[in-house]
């Protein structure tokens, strides 16, 4: 598991591997008590410490500090600890025939090289760490000693060597970001590092470099190159004063640090690894502490109760300065397995080069050459007090178990235990922090001198400070005295204008409700006047019209009825005439006067049915004259109230209104008593007419019945739905297509009527006519309707299908506000019962106002002058946003900034609520919050 994430590499078999300083293997009879390495016959035994130095600061005196270094140290030899990598996929197939070239002996800690299936050579370490070995044991192990030493002072430094491929950038520079078990040495060493020091008191300050081709550059900085190494003369230190040192206070800004370092690493892809490293990345740790020794814990004891007296327990602090160093190698490689060239050739030549130099100078510390070329490199600069200097070194090298790499990994042990013979001067960076105590004391100086300038100032200028305030006082009252005396008088002028004022105002108020009044019961008398002489008038021509009408009639019945009688006496005379006369010749005749007179009844029938359908046809244009008669009412009380519109807020004006209301009641009764009288089914058959008058006065009187909730059902049962729908799709006049269109939207209020316009085809309908309308409120009529039918759950999808949605959209180009208003009020109709879906569980899925394009309209116009259009747009937002499903569509359309300033700004409450509850409960809302530094 350690190694799941490993960068996946691959390799070449090589024809002719090459063996480095083969040493003489150690056999089986060798005792491996002791943590030594084995001996060489290619190199000298030297004793050798079996254990690393245990810092302790009871063998330093204070008096060995005086130039801020400890001249004294203990000596301690590099610890060295091998870290097996698991096969990756590529080895996995192609090794899969073959053994691992190595094996491990984790409880003898030692190692098994074998060379063929019959000999092998054995090598011990201090520290065996199989495939299986999670990180934090590899930190345990390797890394925790150097952090704890570099907590007490000394100097620490943690390296990784190894062919590339082999997993050093995993087990130093792994962030575990998906996986906190896979964090790797440096953000596992630093958040040790928090946790024992003291923020107030203790500092740390990082640097991130890489040595890239011989050049050293800042990955915190990356215009930074070429940054020059010194080294100090007296001590031997090395520093990089031209790197970016940052201090931190926290893991995290430690691991944004890291993530910054990365992305500016060189890296490349190979064919033993496609994210090689080509650079060695260097990770400097200042770590400075303030230690408190016996003397100076119990003069803070006497200075927190000596009180007064403190500052004579001031005493020079002692600090300790550690600096942990964490380097990340380049691998290693061979040019013909790797198969670089170009640029990337030269790069794995520097590396080489420099892995070479390393090797050099720590072959010469393990023979205890008199010259060590530490200057060949950078590299080995840069490490010149890790190896052979006064750090506390720790190294874990890391190797592949493919046998096709034996070469590689031979070279890499055999590094390892060269480096173990490597003794190291582990010395105590402990110093007294004057400047510190400097400071303390310049602060406690300036203090009492302020201090007693301040009381000696106090003291001259109080009486004067005293006088000059009472002068100020005095002069303060003088002032404010005159000035309420003039503030009074000008009170007093300025109320007797207000009164007089106020007084005329109220006179002139008084007028104008009189004069109000006046023409307000004027214009009530004339209009009544108005309707009353039409009334009469139409009244008047309709008695006329069918005064002459039923005398005609009455007359043409009384000719007929004498015509009826006359036949008849001629009948009784023929009967009688009949019986005297010869049988033959008198009944052929007899029989002809007979069929005469029925032919004269037939005649009588049919003119008589004739009269009743002129009666029918004289009722219905009554019913039409009663219709228009009621309009004209409508158009003069309309422009009566369009008249006292600017004093509607008057009692008399209510009145008015009242009384308005009371004849449109009036005119509704009038049209329900014509409905009972002539019947629905007449008035619907005139829908039909061949005059468009006549069409448009019907149209009308179905739109008014069908504004009652009573009559709808009535009108639909009869097929008034269907004989508008006709309308719709047959008429061409404006008019009729309009109050069509209103009939429908009345009728769409019901759940029922909904389905049946649907089911009917009334969307592609509606859809054309507004298409092909030029009268906004023909648009309004239609987008009404269409609203309605979004109100309903169960029509949606059927809705979208049949482009209900599109249409709606497709009505913003009259960009009327009343028609602006309709489409807002359908987009939040169809918004609620999907937001009603989703939290019933019937419905999952991005939004269908999403998929035909209505956001950028909803976006664009939820900051609306028109408050119905903003409010219905601002309830649509709000219910969208409910469905975390269309949250990230909101974002990438900016629906988010409307959110965030409905939640603050809506005039209404509910809404203003309900846009703060979604923003608060939506995860990828709060997420982009975050992000633009913004709280709800």
């Amino acid at each position: 598991m350690a190694f799941a994430n490993y960068r996946n590499g691959s390799s070449i078999p090589s024809r002719t591997p090459q063996r480095l300083d083969r040493p003489i293997p150690v056999n089986s009879t060798v005792k491996f008590s002791v943590p030594s390495p084995p001996s060489s016959a290619s190199s000298p035994t030297r004793p050798k410490s079996l254990s690393p130095l245990q810092p302790s600061g009871k063998r330093h005196s204070t008096g060995s500090h005086r130039n801020g270094t400890d001249d004294s140290g203990v000596s301690g030899r590099v610890r060295v600890a091998v870290r097996l990598r698991p096969r990756n996929a590529e080895e996995l197939v192609a090794d899969a025939d073959f053994a691992d070239c190595v094996e491990l002996q984790p409880e003898l800690k030692r190692l098994k090289l074998r060379k063929n299936n019959w000999d092998c050579e054995t090598y011990q370490f201090d520290e065996v760490l199989t495939e299986t070995a999670s990180q934090k044991r590899v930190y345990e192990v390797v890394a925790k000693p150097v952090v704890e030493s570099v907590l007490e002072g000394y100097n620490g430094t943690i390296m990784a060597y190894g062919q590339t491929g082999t997993g050093k950038t995993f087990t130093l520079g792994r962030l575990g970001e998906e996986d906190t078990s896979y964090r790797g040495i440096m953000v596992r060493a630093m958040e040790d590092i928090l946790v024992n020091i003291s923020p107030d008191e203790d500092s740390i300050t990082v640097s991130y470099l890489q040595l890239y081709m011989e050049t050293l550059q800042d990955l915190l900085a990356p215009e930074r190159d070429n940054i020059p190494i010194m080294e100090d003369p007296r001590t031997g230190d090395v520093s990089v004063p031209g790197a970016t040192f940052v201090e931190i206070r926290d893991q995290s800004c430690f691991v944004d640090l890291l993530q910054r370092g990365e992305v500016n690493r060189f890296a490349a892809n190979t064919k033993l690894n496609t994210e090689s490293s080509r650079s060695h990345a260097i990770l400097m740790v200042n770590v400075r502490k303030a230690i408190m020794t016996k003397r100076e814990r119990d003069l803070h004891l006497i200075e927190n109760g000596a009180g007064a007296h403190g500052a004579k327990a001031l005493c020079v602090p002692m600090i300790r300065k550690g600096k942990l160093v964490v380097v990340d190698l380049a691998g290693s490689e061979r040019i013909h397995k790797s198969g670089s060239e170009g640029h990337a050739l030269e790069e794995a030549k520097s590396i080489n080069l420099s892995l070479t130099a390393l090797g050099k100078c720590v072959n010469a510390l393990a023979e205890a050459s008199s010259h060590v070329p530490t200057r060949d490199s950078k590299l080995t600069r840069l490490l010149r007090d890790s190896f052979g200097g006064t750090a506390r070194t720790s190294l874990v090298i890391t190797i592949g178990p493919s046998p096709r790499h034996r070469g590689e990994t031979a070279s890499t042990i055999m590094f390892g235990q060269r480096a173990m013979k490597v003794e190291n001067m582990v010395k105590l960076k402990e110093e007294f922090d004057y400047k510190s105590l400097c400071r303390k004391l310049e602060a406690e100086l300036d203090k009492l001198i302020a201090e007693n300038e301040r009381q000696a100032k106090l003291m001259v200028d109080s009486e004067e400070e005293l006088e000059r305030r009472l002068d100020e006082a005095r002069a303060c009252v003088c002032e404010a005295e005159n000035k309420l005396a003039n503030v009074l008088e000008t009170m007093a002028v300025e109320r007797l204008k207000h009164q007089k004022e106020h007084m005329e105002a109220v006179q002139k108020l008084d007028m104008e409700r009189v004069e109000r009044e006046r023409m307000e019961k004027e214009l009530s008398h004339r209009e009544r006047n108005q309707v009353m002489q039409l009334e009469e008038e139409l009244a008047g021509l309709v008695k006329e019209k069918l005064h002459d009408e039923i005398s005609s009639l009455k007359l043409q019945l009384e000719n007929e009825r004498q015509l009826r009688e006359h036949a008849e006496e001629q009948l009784r005379g023929a009967q009688y005439s009949e019986q005297k006369s010869s049988a033959g010749t008198v009944q052929s005749k007899e029989n002809q006067e007979l069929l005469v007179l029925r032919q004269r009844v037939e005649e009588g029938v049919k003119q008589k049915e004739k009269l009743e359908e002129e009666i029918k046809h004289l009722k219905d244009q009554l019913l039409q004259l009663s219709f228009e008669a009621d309009e004209t009412k409508k158009a003069l009380y309309k422009s009566g109230s369009c008249r006292n519109s600017i004093v509607l807020d008057s009692p008399m004006n209510m009145q008015k209104l009242n009384q308005s209301n009371d004849g449109v009641n009036g005119q509704r009764a009038t049209i329900a008593r014509l409905f009972e009288q002539v019947g629905l089914q007449k008035i619907l058959s005139l829908l039909d007419s061949e005059d468009l008058d006549v069409r448009v006065h019907a149209v009308k009187v179905v739109a008014n019945l069908a504004a009652e909730e009573s009559n709808q059902e009535k009108i639909v049962e009869v097929g008034g739905l269907n004989s508008l729908l006709m309308l719709l799709q047959s008429s061409e006049d404006e008019t009729i297509r309009r109050v069509a269109a209103g009939a429908i939207a009345n009728l769409a209020m019901n759940e029922i009527n909904q389905e049946l316009i649907v089911s009917q085809g009334g969307i592609d309908l509606l859809s054309r006519t507004a298409d092909d309308a030029l009268d906004p409120q023909t648009i309004r009529m239609v987008a009404g309707a269409i609203a309605n039918l979004c109100g309903n759950d169960k029509l949606q999808v059927k809705l979208r299908d049949e482009g209900g949605i599109k249409a709606l959209l497709r009505m913003v180009r009259c960009r009327h506000p009343d028609v602006l208003a309709q489409i807002a009020r359908g987009i939040a109709n169809f918004a609620k019962c999907e937001s009603r879906g989703v939290a019933q569980g019937l419905r999952t899925g991005r939004s269908l106002l999403i998929d035909d394009g209505a956001l950028p309209w909803i976006v664009a116009n939820a900051s609306n002058e028109g408050s119905p259009i903003r409010r219905h747009i601002e309830l649509a937002l709000c219910h969208l946003a409910q469905h975390e499903e269309n949250a990230k569509d909101l974002v990438a359309g900016g629906a988010l900034w409307e959110l965030i300033r409905i939640s603050r700004e809506c005039s209404r409450e509910d809404i203003q609520n309900l846009a703060h509850c979604t923003l608060r409960a939506s995860p990828t809302f709060q997420s982009e919050l975050r992000r633009l530094h913004m709280f709800q």
